[in-house]
């Protein structure tokens, strides 16, 4: 097997990001696996790990890569907002909605508001 270097490893990105976006979730988690190995403290390949096991329907998986991306960026909007997603999607409503509305509150989105149940005209 070929040595990993750090230009390996964001080539690694980077095709594990064309990966997901062409519905090869599978296939973007392999990539990102030895990503994430070489570079445990790398929040972007956790939070782009974490999508993908979203997408391969790997809740579990999914929402403790998400919990540490907060654990790290308590403030990413789009981490709570995903977070949610995973939580309605696994039949928890409760933690959905708390990770809804921390979404919205940290960033206006009209996506986040409305998943929140936030109107803006309130």
């Amino acid at each position: 097997m070929p040595e990993r270097n750090p230009e390996t490893h964001v080539i690694d990105f980077r095709a594990a990001e064309q990966l997901l976006a062409a519905r090869d979730p599978k296939g973007a988690v392999k990539l990102l696996d030895s990503v994430i190995a070489a570079h445990p403290e790398n929040t972007a390949a956790r939070l782009l790990r974490a999508r993908a096991f979203f997408a391969a329907a790997q809740l579990r998986p999914a929402e403790l890569e998400f919990e540490l991306v907060l654990e790290r960026e308590p403030d990413n909007a789009f981490a709570h907002f995903a977070l949610a997603r995973t939580f309605q999607r696994a039949g928890r409503p409760e933690q959905a909605t708390r990770h809804f509305r921390l979404a919205a509150a940290l960033d206006p989105n009209p996506e986040y508001l409305t998943a929140a149940r936030f109107d803006s005209r309130d």
